[in-house]
């Protein structure tokens, strides 16, 4: 993606199934649960930009040994910076008795980290706020373990006003109104309620002790998520703790954010993406599972596990810019997908270029987009192996025309570089502006002067400002005829509201766009007109996507026409045309991921359609803020 966009927070748990001493026997190390982890992470770190944080849990500590353990960081490198300060802590007891570093009990009496439950957070912050109070795992204490919770997840909830409000009604007192604090605390709540009925429950029968015990083997977590989640309104994979070693992870019920899982006799593990567990556990694709919308993963105290619907499925409605762009492209799912969407795009670039492919150019914005660029040349070489055959077949040309049409290959270049050391220290738009030119380079000497055309393939266009102050300007200096932008994605015209930061409406060139084109076709009482429905609709809690209504008047095509306009530098000498991917096509390709709310403004929840439309009024008012 050419425009740097924040996207998405990422999850790793992993619970040993078998007592540490195993694991100690068998690999010779009490690490193996934090190297695994590790990976899991690392191989997550796309998710993750802003910060990390790790939490681990003891099963079984007697009373007065510490059992849960948490280390956060907002460091430039955090996974590292964790996981070394954890490593120090092994390194420190091997040096103080190592013989004693490989007895389990000894370990989980003296060493912090060294639990059977772990669970890992990447950080990309959407709020802007970037300290450590906002990484997580964030956790609730209490000085009974089975009302500790620790909560991480990749979520953002559309409605943490009514969820704050509910937390104040229950009689909570909350610190912040943040849907990070609401969602642990309401969670929360619904833990100590299920504490308190089985105490109640049992309290004449047996001792406060026997009671202790009897709730940590018998509290049913799935009780108390469905208490939980049945006022949430957002897209969210969450997993949570309680300190005496049970855990869950839960999806929304429209499944919008990923969770996958793999299960066997040693552990049990789930993350964001499956290339993770892959790489950490050495398994087939096929080993591992997706969380089901709407069910929560249960992991009691003894490791036995369950999946249990939380709240009734609704349409599987999972969000399709995973496949396309923020999910790790070594997913053999996600790979062909990206490969079909680089391939469907081939008639309308065949059609753009008017099927001249002898003075034409194949390039790629590096490097998230290659696999469709991949894709995209598959497609090309279809193409011309059927123009081969019907040439032979019909025309019945003569052996130098043969030649030349078996000899042709399309033109593949390297045209577009990006240099990651570059950074964008200076803050006023003006110099910014300059730097940012300087991002990208070129390959001169490859194009033909007034003659070629290039087609360069992006994964997908946001803003369109990267374009037009860097990469036009750049391929501009190569002489071409033309210059086609191709995105592998519709048109992204609608803020997400569910985990990913592109919430603001003028932030997309499609957007933009329709301005320009309203204001053409003196249609601009439109706005108006939009802007009083979306007014009207603020308070309500079920309303439309008022929004749509402004891209109504103009098809498809018009839209990508004037955002060619729109990225077309100032004395830019080649000819400019945009090209985006259809809705059609991306369902095409991605069949099984029909979340396109950022294309269609299609929201899978109530929310989404209070977010977009206050999004528009905020746009309407000037004001540079978040919709939720």
């Amino acid at each position: 993606m050419s425009d740097v966009i924040k996207h998405e927070c990422g999850i790793a748990l992993i619970r040993l199934r078998k007592p540490l001493q195993y694991f100690i026997d068998k690999y010779g190390t009490p690490t193996y649960g934090m190297n695994k982890l590790y990976l899991l992470m690392e191989k997550q770190h796309n998710r993750g930009q802003d910060g990390a944080g790790v939490v681990n849990i003891k099963i079984d500590n007697p009373p007065g040994v510490r059992y849960i353990s948490r280390y956060r960081s907002i460091d430039s490198r955090p996974i590292a910076k964790i996981f070394n300060k954890i490593s120090k802590k092994y390194k420190k007891a091997y040096k103080k008795d190592h013989k004693k570093f490989y007895d389990a009990k000894w370990l989980k009496e003296n060493v912090a980290f060294t639990g059977e439950v772990w669970l890992g957070h990447l950080r990309y912050g959407t709020h802007g706020v970037n300290n450590l109070e906002a990484c997580h795992p964030m956790l609730r204490q209490n000085n009974w373990r089975s009302r500790n919770l620790a909560v991480a997840g990749n979520f953002n909830m559309t409605n943490v006003d009514d969820l704050f409000d509910i937390l104040i009604k229950l009689g909570q007192h909350p610190k912040e109104k943040a849907d990070t604090v609401t969602v642990m605390e309401k969670i929360g709540h619904f833990l100590d309620l299920e504490n308190q009925d089985i105490f109640d429950s049992l309290k004449d029968k047996y001792s406060n002790q026997e009671i202790t015990e009897i709730i940590e083997n018998e509290l049913d977590l799935g009780r108390v998520l469905q208490r939980s989640c049945k006022d949430f309104d957002g897209g969210y994979a969450m997993a949570g703790l309680t300190g005496y070693g049970a855990s869950f992870v839960v999806r929304d019920p429209s499944g919008i954010r990923p969770a996958y899982y793999y299960i066997d006799d040693e552990v049990l593990v789930v993350a964001s993406e499956k290339p993770a567990i892959k790489t950490a556990f050495d398994i087939d694709f096929n080993e591992i599972k997706e969380i089901k919308p709407g069910y929560g993963l249960i992991t009691n105290k003894a490791g036995d596990f369950k999946e249990v619907k939380i709240l009734e499925p609704l349409e599987k409605k999972s969000c399709s810019f995973e496949r396309i762009y923020f999910s790790r492209g070594s997913d053999p799912d996600i790979y062909n997908e990206r490969k079909k969407l680089g391939k469907l795009l081939i008639p309308q670039i065949l059609e753009s270029v008017k099927f001249d492919l002898k003075n034409t150019v194949f390039s790629y914005i590096p490097n998230t987009a290659e696999t469709a660029f991949l894709g995209m040349i598959s497609g090309l070489e279809d193409y011309l192996s059927q123009r081969r055959k019907d040439f032979i077949i019909e025309n019945k040309p003569t052996l130098e025309k043969v030649e030349d049409l078996l000899d042709f290959r399309p033109r593949i270049e390297k045209l577009v570089s990006k240099d990651v050391k570059m950074r964008t220290f200076i803050t006023d738009d003006e110099h910014r502006d300059d730097l940012v030119a300087h991002v990208y380079d070129t390959t001169y000497e490859v194009v033909r002067k007034g003659r070629d055309t290039i087609v360069v393939l992006d994964d997908s266009i946001v803003r369109g400002t990267t374009l037009e102050k860097s990469i036009l300007k750049l391929l501009d200096k190569t002489g071409a005829r033309k210059v086609v932008i191709v995105s592998s994605a519709p048109q992204i015209r609608f803020p997400d509201c569910y985990g990913i930061d592109m919430s603001r409406m003028k932030d997309f060139v499609a957007f933009r766009a329709v301005l320009e084109l309203l204001k053409d076709t003196n249609q601009e009482d439109l706005l108006d007109e939009v802007y009083q429905k979306c007014i009207a609709s603020i308070a309500q809690k079920k309303v439309p996507n008022y929004v749509k209504e402004l891209y109504d008047p103009f098809t498809y095509d018009q839209v990508s026409k004037k955002i060619s306009e729109i990225v077309t530098p100032e004395n830019m000498k080649a000819e400019v045309e945009v090209i985006y991917q259809t809705v059609e096509n991306l369902h095409k390709a991605c069949p099984n991921h029909l979340g396109d709310w950022y294309f269609t403004g299609n929201y899978p929840t109530p929310g989404g359609n209070i977010v977009v439309n206050k999004a528009f009024v905020n746009y309407m008012e000037g004001k540079l803020v978040r919709a939720y």
